[in-house]
Formats: structure tokens, sequence, C-alpha cells
């Protein structure tokens, strides 16, 4: 009966699904092979993957660091200082008033006196001492430990010598000092005293040249009474220019003077001029007190009485000195007016003189400046002749005295106390730095090697296919973990629930109270799974997926443990589902569900056993069956790729809601290709830090010629969320906890 239905129900190409459903067959040939670009995020995320071999490197390179440098056998080093150039400008006798300021900076050839004192054929005699303390040293040994400098900037040359005998570096410093100082006293320059002696002979005849050519000049300048023809010519104009200024204001004042002339001869002019009088205003200012008076006078008496009589005579009296006030102060105005009038005249007649006489200079000044000229360069000429013997001749002064003058030891040598290598904390330091920068290297080159895939960004940029889930690394998942736990999901709730189909399902579902105190405390990991599962629902609204495999590119990639657990999702969430073990090479589902195996696909395939006879119940989950994949076939992509094996996926796609397939890895397999085209499409699982990336490719590029809906991508073991789950999972729990016992 059960083989009829069977075979009733057999229409291969009825299950084969379009490969442009959802995602086309395009989309899974989407690969990119962009290359890497690291950023801080990602350098961190290296730096926590290869912690391990970025401390195991520091470690051992600092191990070597720390033995090599308390190994080192000690280094001391002593110096002494000589003074070679004398300090004080009063004690260079050839830095006296010097003319040329570069002759005074030109001293002594530091690099040259280095290379000198270096010199094989000047240490030679030293060297003969020194091998009658110590018959090992030679020259190069000697120059090896040996180190000539100027100290800085100053007239100071310090010698210092290194060895690990303290007391072979005294003896050496002492010896090379002592010598220094003897070859400075036993310097002559005999031929820079030849050299001065010319230059005085030739000194004299030079400077009664410039004598005559100074005096020469002199004359010229007292005789035309200017020192430069161009500045003269510049001050002449300029004079010019003044005088012009000048003549405009002369002028202007002339015309105001004539007029203040004119203004006094008319009436106007006069009334103001003698109003402007003092004493004529006094006198005004008398007269109008008489007549106030008078007028007050008048009010109380008559015109004949004494009083008014007496106030008129003085009236009478003032008038005359009034009237001979205003001509004496107009004649004084007219008279000042007049004087200022013949200033003005004489100031402009001077002023004509001094431009006649400028301007006489004027035309003087081409033929003054060509004698002037010849005058100068002849001057010059003298000067400069004059000047170079001079500057030789101090030149020459400053050497002798140079080469005479002794130096002075300023820092006697001493025994050190103190090594100067090896500074352990300088060698730890660095040695860190190096150790460091190493580790570093060797994890950027390990990571190069490394062809996995380490975060989820990573993967999206090389794999054009949406990612359905994360699933994030959880040490306790086990084939025991969801069955032992105390507050499972019993079948009553499961059967009784009132759980919606289509688009809301989850939505509703996580409202319930049941499913909420006991699933939610399974972790992260499973929460990731209903995210999984819903996403998978939500594929295509129209036609849910009904039957999927999930498989991956190689083994070990955990698609037998999402299988599971994902079947166990789609049971919580009210389906009906049948968890069938297609990996016929090495099944695992039997373990994870803990059923035996006797009995199961491979023998379903080769036998004429009923479907109902291999498939078995979970424990507990009455909704969810399993068929296990039964005894290893000789050759399971027989079995798979038969007729008997499409009959059974058509009748169990009709028996359940949901069938998932656990099928062995693709890459090198036909297995999973046998059977995709008759499910609703291909989930592949990829493991963080653990998946190939070639393998992945590969895959990749042996579906394009299979009509397979690759669903997308389910990441496994993602540890870059672990913490932020768990915290999040714990309060969430705690939270919930609470809420119910309130409730």
């Amino acid at each position: 009966m059960i083989d009829q239905q069977i075979t009733n129900h057999t229409n291969p190409d009825d299950n084969i699904v379009s490969t442009s459903r959802l995602f086309p067959h395009s989309t899974i040939s989407s690969f990119s092979e962009e290359a890497n670009d690291w950023n801080l995020r990602q350098f961190l995320g290296l730096l926590q993957r290869r912690a391990i071999i970025i401390t195991g490197v520091i470690t051992v390179a600092m191990a070597g660091v720390t033995y090599s440098a308390l190994k080192q056998e000690a280094i001391y080093q002593g110096n002494f200082q000589i003074l070679v150039e004398p300090v004080n400008d009063d004690n260079n006798i050839g830095k006296v008033n010097l003319g040329d300021s570069n002759i005074s900076r030109n001293g002594l050839d530091y690099e040259s006196q280095i290379q000198v004192l270096k010199s094989p054929e000047l240490l030679q005699p030293v060297l003969k001492k020194l091998q009658k303390s110590y018959s090992d040293i030679t020259y190069t040994s000697l120059l090896e430990g040996l180190t000539i400098r100027r100290f800085g900037a100053a007239k100071v040359i310090e010698v210092s010598y290194k060895s690990n005998d303290t007391q072979k570096i005294k003896v050496v410093l002492d010896a090379i000092s002592k010598f220094y100082l003897t070859y400075s006293l036993d310097k002559r320059q005999t031929k820079l005293r030849q050299g001065i002696q010319f230059v005085n002979k030739q000194l004299p005849e030079i400077q009664n040249r410039v004598l005559y050519f100074q005096k020469e000049m002199q004359i010229f300048r007292q005789k035309y009474n200017f020192i430069d023809p161009e500045n003269q010519s510049q001050t002449i104009s300029a004079q010019i220019q003044s005088l012009t200024q000048q003549r405009l204001t002369i002028n202007q004042q002339l015309v105001a003077a004539r007029a203040n002339y004119q203004s006094l001869q008319g009436e106007a002019g006069q009334l103001t001029a003698i109003n402007n009088a003092p004493l004529y205003q006094q006198l005004i200012t008398q007269q109008r007190q008489l007549d106030t008076q008078i007028s007050g006078e008048l009010t109380r008496f008559q015109p004949d009485n004494p009083i008014i009589q007496t106030l008129q005579e003085k009236r009478d009296n003032l008038l005359p000195i009034i009237e001979k006030e205003a001509k004496r102060s107009l004649n004084i105005k007219l008279a000042e007016a007049a004087t200022l009038i013949r200033k003005i005249e004489v100031d402009s007649q001077q002023l004509t003189q001094v431009e006649q006489q400028l301007q006489k200079k004027l035309e003087q000044l081409p033929v003054l400046s060509r004698q002037y000229t010849d005058i100068q360069r002849n001057l010059q000429l003298a000067n400069e002749s004059l000047n170079r013997f001079l500057a030789n001749r101090e030149k020459l002064q400053i050497e002798v005295a140079q080469t005479e003058l002794p130096w002075e030891l300023i820092q006697a040598p001493t025994q050190p106390q103190s090594p100067i290598s090896p500074d352990i904390t300088r060698s730890l330091l660095m040695g860190l730095v190096a150790s460091s920068l190493l580790a570093i290297g060797t994890a950027l080159l390990i990571e190069e090697m490394d062809n996995t895939y380490h975060t989820i960004e990573g993967l999206k940029d090389k794999i054009r296919l949406p990612i359905l889930g994360t699933l994030p690394f959880d040490k306790t998942v086990s084939p025991n973990s969801y069955l032992n736990q105390k507050n499972r999901i019993s079948n009553a709730e499961i059967v009784t629930a009132d759980i919606p189909q289509g688009r809301d399902q989850l939505s509703r579902i996580f409202r319930s109270q049941s499913s909420q105190n006991n699933y939610y405390g399974q972790g992260a990991f499973l929460e990731s799974l209903q995210v999984l599962y819903s996403n998978l629902q939500l594929l295509n609204s129209d036609q849910p997926i009904r039957s999927l495999i999930i498989s991956s590119s190689i083994p070990g990639d955990g698609k037998s443990t999402v299988a599971f657990h994902l079947a166990k999702i789609a049971t919580a969430m009210g389906k009906k589902v049948l968890l069938v073990d297609a990996d016929l090479r090495r099944p695992q589902i039997h373990r994870l569900s803990e059923l035996n195996n006797l009995w199961g696909l491979s023998n379903l395939i080769s036998s004429n056993m009923e479907v109902e006879q291999v498939i078995k119940e979970m424990p507990n989950m009455k909704n969810l069956s399993v068929i296990t994949s039964g005894p290893i076939p000789p050759d399971p992509a027989r079995l798979l790729s038969s007729d008997r094996m499409r009959q059974i996926m058509d009748y169990c796609h009709q028996s359940f809601d949901l069938v998932i397939y656990d099928a062995p890895p693709m890459l090198g397999l036909v297995d999973a290709r046998l059977i995709a085209p008759h499910t609703d499409g291909v989930m592949l699982v990829v493991r963080m830090n653990k998946t190939d990336k070639s393998a992945l490719a590969q895959v990749q590029d042996s579906l394009r010629t299979y009509p397979i809906n690759l669903l997308g991508i389910v990441v496994n073991g993602d540890k870059t969320q672990t913490n932020s789950y768990n915290s999040y999972y714990r309060y969430s729990h705690q939270e919930r906890v609470h809420n119910s016992s309130v409730m």
C-alpha cells in the first residue's frame, strides 16, 4: 500500500524548484575576489585571533634578548677634552679689529685636524710607548676603541677610548693626552712668517696710494660742497621741490597781505580794525556807561540839574578821545599791513635767488658726477688692494697665533667606573619593540597563509550570497544539551498550542508564555537558530519552504548539528518535521539524536521496506521524526540517484510540513547534487576559522551546471559576538523569570 502511495505521488518534475524563484542562478556565481582592506577593526581581530602566536614569539624573542643582554661583556669608556683655540677674542691676536667677518670665522679646520690626530704617522710614537705596557696593542686595535670628535660647536676636541679594561683606558688616554699637548707645542709655521714679512713690505706703498686718492676726494667734495653725485642729485631735486612749495606759500601770503591792506582802505575794513583795538573798546564802554547814567538821572531830575550837566560834560570830553584813538588804531593796522607786504616781497626775492643757484648746480651735476666717479673708482681700487693685503696679513697672523699657542687640557683622563654597555633597560625596550614587530609580522604572515574566514564582514566581502543566519560559538552545544533540560517543551504544549501559519508565525509564538519560559533558556545558539528559521520562512511568503538540504563545502563545518537543532526549532514552532540523514558516508544524526542506526535510509532505498518502519520519533517531541542513515552502503551516490530515493522524497514531502536533509559535504562528492533538484533549495554551512576559502569557491564553480536553488549561507561558530550574546540572554532570562514570578 505504501509503495503504491509512493508510486502515485512520484513525479520528479513537479518537485524540481525553479532556480529563479528567489535567488537567480547568476547570483550563485557572484563570488568576489577583491583584495583585503585592512582596517583597524580587522587588525584588532587579527591580534585577538593570533594572540597565542604573538605572545609566544614575544616571549621567545624577549628571552633571547634578556639572555644576550645579561651575558654581554661590560664595555667601559673614558675621555679627555682639549681646548685647541683661544676662548676670548682678547687672547687671539688675529681677531682684533678685523674688517672682514669671514676671516674671524676661519679658525681651525677640525675635520682635517682630527684626521691628522688619528693618522698612523702621528700616533706611532705614542703607540710604541703603549706597547711597553700592553704588547698586544696595535694601531688597528687602538683605532677601533679610539674616537676623536669636535665637542659640539665649541673649540674643544674630545678624545675617548673604550675597552673592557678600565686600567688600560686610563693608561691609553694619559699617553695620548700628553702626546697631543707636546705635539701642539712643537708645531711651527715658518712659511706663514715669511708671508707676513712680504705683506708688511708692500703695505706702505699701497697705503700712500689710498691716502692720495682720499685727499683728492676730500678736495673735490669741499670745492663743490657735496658728497655723492647720486645723493646730491636727489638732494637738489628735493630742495627744488621744497622751494616750489615755499614759493606757492609765499605767493598765497602776499595775496592775503595785499587784500588785507586794501580792506583797511575801505570803511568796513577800518571799522573792523578799530573794533579789534582794546583801548578803543574800553573808551566806547565808558561812553555807554555815561549814557546809561544820564538816562537814569533824567528819570529823577530835570536836564538843567547839576548832576546831569556834570555827566554830560564827561561824555562830551570823552568823544574827542574816542575819535583820536580810532585814528591811531587805524594807522597802526595800515602800517602793519604795509610792513608785512614788504617782508613777503623780500622773502620772495631771496627764494628766487636760491632757486637760481640750485638750478645752476643741477646743470653742473653731470660733469661733477663724472669727475667724482673717476676719483671714487681709483680710491676703491686702492682700498681693495689695501684691504686684501691687510686681510692676508691678519689671516697669516691668526694662523701663526693658532699654531704657536699650545693646546690646553680642560678635562683630564679619568678611570671609568660604570660601563656604557650593555644598557640592559635600553636593550630590553628595543628588544620588546623588535619582538612585538616580529610577532605582529609573524601573525600577518600566518594570516595571509590562512585560507579560512575569520569575520562575517570578510565573508560578506567575498561571497555575494545572503547570510540567512549567524550561529555563535557555544561549547555547551552537544547531543544531550537540549534533551536534558529540566524545562522542556512538552508534546501537549506543542500540539495544543495555537500556532498560526504564514508570515507572522514567529512574532506570535514569541508571545506564548509557555514557549518563552521553556525555550529562551537554551542560550544564544538556539536563539540564533530561531532567527535562521524565521529567515527561511520569510524567503518566499507565497510558497513556504517545505524541504531543504543542509550541506557544507568540507567536513567539520557543523552541518549535522545545524540540521539537527534547526529541526527541533521548526518542531517547537508547530511544524511537523522530518529530519533525514542523507549522509551515507559519515552519518551523525543518529549520534546527535541518540537513536539506533540499525535500520535507516540505506535500507529503505535498497529494499521494499515501508517508510514508517524506518521513521523514528524523537523522545518527548512527537512532531519531530528522524530517518537515520542506516548501514553505510558501498556506493552511496548510486542509492541517492535512484528512482526509489525520489519516490521516498515525494512521499516525505507530502507527509510532513518540513523535511530537512543532512547531506554530505559538496566538495568532491555528488551526493547533495543528486537530491538537491528535488527540494526547495540548499543551505550551505560555513564555519568561521574552519571553512577553506578555495573549497567554497570550488563548490560555487561546480554548482553552475546544476539546477539547484542555493538559498543562502549559514555562518557557524562565530566568536565575535559570543560575549554580547551571553550577557544579553542572561539578562533577558532573569527578567523573564522575575516577570513570571510577579505574574
